[in-house]
């Protein structure tokens, strides 16, 4: 499920932040990054990027590394933004364990990730984020070549659109 994260994640904070300046490249690569636990829980590693631990330490890396330099903490905040965008489309929230790791143990519960248990719903998922990407294309005028070229280098949407 990867439509699903990008196209969701990316509308929900368009719709909550309603910023312009928001490098919204950066939430759709949070939103999606969690991806990687499902590739690397194969071979055996914990799922740490479904935790709500990530989110937030990648959140106060960011604040901490980004100290008076404003535009560049812009650009970065869309990661942790994603990261919990993808707790919330995942619906992790809903296995406590994982959720909260390592808040009542160190011990990595035996729990599927959410991503992986979703069967035929999964697909159904992913035609919803390829509907939403298309409407988002459409609504912000990403068909533009000039407003997809500063999309494509900066992140950023047009402001008459997003307000």
């Amino acid at each position: 499920m990867f439509l699903w994260f990008a196209g969701l994640g990316f509308l929900a904070v368009v719709l909550v932040f309603r910023s312009p300046a928001l490098d919204y490249r950066m939430v759709i690569l949070g939103s999606i990054l969690p991806l990687v636990d499902v590739a690397t829980g194969l071979a055996g590693a914990p799922p740490v990027l479904h935790t709500l631990l990530a989110p937030v330490v990648v959140l106060t890396a960011v604040m901490l590394l980004t100290r008076n330099r404003r535009l560049i903490r812009r650009r970065w905040l869309g990661i942790p933004i994603g990261l919990f965008m993808h707790l919330v489309l995942d619906g992790t929230w809903s296995t406590t364990e994982l959720f909260w790791w390592p808040a009542f143990g160190l011990e990595w519960p035996d729990v599927a990730l959410p991503t992986l248990g979703r069967g035929p719903a999964g697909v159904v998922m992913e035609l919803v984020g390829l509907a939403v990407i298309v409407w988002c294309w459409r609504r912000f005028g990403l068909d533009d070549p000039e407003r997809r070229e500063v999309f494509v280098r900066e992140g950023r949407l047009d402001r008459e659109l997003v307000g």
